[in-house]
């Protein structure tokens, strides 16, 4: 029997709960509490700003810097099957965007 594995592309608005130290504890997603389950994997890509914006305010910071996380998560604090959440933040938004969801 072979394993496959599922995978949903979306950019869905998302909250996250993180911990004092700036790690995710809980995504809350179509209006269910997802736990994290297991050490996130944290990355920054560049985003090329001059392709999207055509001018940036002088002292609005660091507008290149595109935030991820990858997160396995699990309904709750229940022993359902993990799931693995893609986020991302955009560097002028403060809003996170559930980039995909893979079934594990």
């Amino acid at each position: 029997m072979t394993a496959t594995v599922s995978e949903t592309t979306l950019d869905a608005p998302v909250n996250v709960r993180f911990t004092a130290a700036g790690t995710p504890l809980a995504v809350r997603y179509d209006g269910r509490l997802w736990a994290v389950a297991a050490e996130p994997v944290h990355w920054f890509t560049r985003d090329s700003w001059w392709d999207t914006q055509r001018t940036v305010p002088v002292g609005v910071g660091n507008v290149v810097d595109i935030e991820h996380w990858r997160l396995q998560v699990r309904l709750g604090s229940s022993t359902s099957a993990l799931r693995t959440f893609e986020l991302r933040r955009d560097p002028l938004s403060e809003q996170w965007l559930l980039e995909s969801i893979t079934d594990n």
